[in-house]
């Protein structure tokens, strides 16, 4: 894996989103605990609604637009909703973020 340092925990409140750029668009990063960052797509698959607006509840985040429920671990949509984002593989090393750049790379080939 080809980890890529992207900011610090504290960087992103408890309970909410931050978003980064990488070559491929933006990242949404969710901080839902502590110590606990999820990384994943920012555009919901309904509508296009920014993730990183929405609530970030225990380990998913709600679309602020349509309410849809994204579930931060597989990325795939909560109840009878179809659709998935992306997620990516991040780390949290001495309080810094590392996201797995060569598993975003893959997403702009994809």
């Amino acid at each position: 894996m080809n980890w890529i340092d992207i900011g610090h925990i504290e960087d992103i409140p408890l309970h909410g989103a931050r978003v980064v750029k990488t070559p491929i668009g933006c990242v949404a990063l969710f901080r839902t605990g502590e110590a606990e960052v999820f990384a994943a797509d920012d555009r919901c698959p309904h509508k296009g609604g920014p993730l990183s607006e929405g609530i970030v509840h225990g380990q998913s985040v709600t679309c602020p637009l349509h309410n849809w429920v994204f579930d931060l671990n597989t990325g795939a949509a909560q109840g009878a909703d179809e659709g998935r984002i992306g997620t990516y593989p991040l780390r949290v090393e001495a309080g810094r973020l590392l996201i797995d750049g060569a598993a975003v790379g893959k997403r702009s080939a994809a």
